[in-house]
């Protein structure tokens, strides 16, 4: 059995962040509880990396960090509902919904992807809403899960 991109322990619901850099190091900490992550702090600078060459704010108060790591051991999403917000560069200001996509080396294919079906359902309002108003970690895992994951 393929291990699922997204799980309840990779959703942090009421995330406190003082920059787009602790928000994200949050996300790695649980992929990194998780074993999707051997090296939390190598995954870091893999993704400070990827960012620095673009921001990854969305419109819609999305925040999309991602990166192609060898610290990397599965194809996994972390989300982080963060209330306050955090800037990730957007044009219509702070990310309250952000996705940490941390993929494999070796997964080319498989990063994108994911981040191609990511953005699709993010264009849509109802889908955002839907992930803000899920009471607890379980519910986001799983709408991501029907809406985002490839059957």
């Amino acid at each position: 059995m393929t291990t699922p991109l997204i799980t309840a322990d990779l959703v942090a619901v009421d995330l406190v962040a003082t920059d787009r850099d602790d928000a994200t190091r949050q996300l790695i900490d649980l992929l990194a509880a998780a074993g999707r992550v051997t090296d939390a702090d190598g995954f870091h600078a893999d993704v400070r990396a990827r960012e620095a060459q673009m921001a990854t704010g969305m419109p819609g108060g999305i925040g999309l960090p991602h990166a192609r790591s060898a610290h990397v051991t599965v194809p996994s999403l972390a989300v982080g509902k963060v209330p306050a917000g955090v800037d990730f560069g957007a044009p219509d200001g702070p990310a309250t919904l952000v996705f940490l996509i941390a993929a494999p080396d070796s997964g080319d294919s498989a990063h994108l992807q994911i981040l191609a079906a990511l953005a699709r359902r993010l264009v849509h309002e109802s889908f955002r809403t839907s992930l803000k108003d899920a009471p607890d970690a379980a519910t986001v895992a799983e709408i991501v899960t029907r809406e985002v994951v490839p059957a």
